[in-house]
């Protein structure tokens, strides 16, 4: 493996003019990119790649509803017109979650993956990753139980009129549910754990806890729908407050 020549290569093509390199990916509609609203969205060509992804979900999905937006991102997120047949909506979400988002309440997530995807852009809530808390997995040596579950224990005292979003792991969705039954009460609950373990029965415990939330039926799931969940509400609060 020659390094010094593939440094050198390296070297040459970030010292040489880039506007070789670029070029747009799909075609860029003006009237698109002037009505994105997106916060995520900052570019021309990102702009007009996520418009054009959108009206494509809208004829899939419908745009009847606040609902029907959070299916519209989540079918985008995966490339799959058949995952808004399986999101659930229970105790009025998208309602408690845009006054959350609006208050600035704390979003707390299971992995970094999902902390990563949530823009930052739009509110002013913390983000925070409950791996975080737990870093040197205290708990979760001690208990015999998963990373993501230790860490919302370690959190607990900090859930109420939070949002908790978990994408991947079914032992959190569980532990949060433990929580909830013993007084927690967050202010939204999306709960997408995806798996062949725990995952459709952790989903079916989310949905029949006191609190709002956002899941979907079955195995399937997965960070990215839990991403677009709070991505869209991030969306249609920045919208109400303009309206305001």
């Amino acid at each position: 493996m020659n390094t010094e020549s593939d440094s050198s290569q390296n070297k040459d093509i970030q010292n040489d003019d880039l506007d070789e390199f670029v070029e747009f990916t799909t075609d860029i509609d003006p009237e698109l990119v002037e009505i994105c609203n997106d916060s995520g969205a900052q570019t021309t060509e990102a702009k007009s790649i996520y418009m054009t992804s959108r009206n494509i979900a809208r004829k899939i999905v419908g745009d009847d509803t606040l609902e029907d937006r959070i299916r519209q991102r989540c079918v985008i997120s995966t490339g799959d017109p058949s995952v808004a047949e399986i999101m659930k909506f229970k105790k009025n979400p998208i309602e408690s979650g845009v006054k959350a988002i609006k208050n600035g309440s704390p979003i707390f997530v299971d992995i970094r993956m999902l902390k990563a995807g949530i823009t930052t852009k739009g509110h002013n809530c913390d983000i925070i990753c409950v791996l975080d808390r737990d870093k040197d997995a205290e708990i979760a040596h001690k208990y015999g139980i998963t990373r993501t579950a230790a860490g919302f224990l370690k959190c607990k005292d900090e859930l109420d009129g939070a949002i908790i979003a978990i994408g991947n792991a079914p032992s959190a969705a569980i532990t949060v549910c433990r929580l909830i039954e013993h007084g927690v009460r967050p202010a939204l609950l999306v709960g997408t754990p995806v798996g062949f373990v725990n995952s459709a029965e952790s989903k079916e415990m989310v949905r029949n806890m006191d609190v709002p939330s956002i899941t979907c039926e079955g195995t399937r799931g997965g960070t990215p729908i839990a991403v677009a969940s709070v991505n869209e509400l991030v969306s249609i609060a920045r919208e109400h407050e303009n309206c305001e």
